[in-house]
């Protein structure tokens, strides 16, 4: 069953996710950019209050923020937000040259059993082999989402054919697959058609379908009953 991805920036927003059948709390600040970085402290206390909840299937991801493909800016940055005991940490791949260099600089990380997510976004152009490249460094899962937050979702970039091709290769590779990018609930049924592992909402689950705004409780809950 495809599971529920609900960004939050908040304790109280977690509470909220939570109570309306969240599968994944992911934390992210939408005020910083597409995957904006929520401070250290602000992500210790969401990560302690979700494991308090005793809600066995509930995980935790955060992203480290929109962050250059430099190796060892990334690699710090991943080494830093694992001692929060996050159970995924997600990885925008920006566009780049080589990602190579960045994948052997997080050798160590995987190899201590940090969970990484690899975070294309559905406006940029990566090298064929990236995937299998991402799958042979160790990383547990790819996510597809938006850079831009201007309306335009994984599917405006993405045609029928082309995202079974694309689910095609990540399941294939054994990895996780999650989707996410201005979804809504009416995108839900061409979505599901893939079967992505989780599907994950930030504007499409708030006051107005704005990311900077307020989680909305009735929005979250009926997402999942249409899951």
């Amino acid at each position: 069953m495809t599971q529920l991805l609900i960004s939050v920036t908040s304790i109280e927003e977690a509470k909220i996710a939570i109570e309306n059948g969240a599968d994944i709390i992911d934390l992210k600040d939408p005020n910083q950019g597409a995957l904006g970085a929520l401070s250290i402290v602000q992500i210790n206390s969401i990560v302690t209050y979700v494991n308090a909840q005793d809600i066995a299937k509930v995980r935790t991801s955060a992203t480290i923020g929109d962050l250059p493909m430099q190796a060892d800016l990334i690699s710090r940055h991943v080494a830093e937000l694992s001692k929060t005991k996050v159970d995924f940490i997600k990885i925008g791949f920006f566009e780049t040259n080589d990602y190579q260099p960045c994948l052997d600089a997080l050798q160590a990380s995987i190899k201590a059993g940090i969970k990484l997510i690899a975070v294309l976004f559905a406006e940029s152009t990566y090298p064929a082999n990236l995937i299998e490249a991402i799958k042979q460094a160790g990383f547990i899962g790819v996510m597809v989402d938006t850079f831009n937050k201007n309306g335009l979702t994984f599917l405006d970039f993405y045609s029928e054919k082309k995202r079974k091709e694309l689910a095609k290769v990540v399941v294939n590779s054994g990895l996780s697959f999650g989707l996410a990018g201005s979804l809504k609930l009416q995108h839900l049924a061409l979505v599901k058609e893939v079967n992505p592992t989780y599907i994950g909402f930030r504007g499409g689950v708030c006051d107005e379908n704005k990311r900077r705004l307020s989680l909305n409780a009735e929005k979250i809950k009926a997402i999942r009953k249409t899951l």
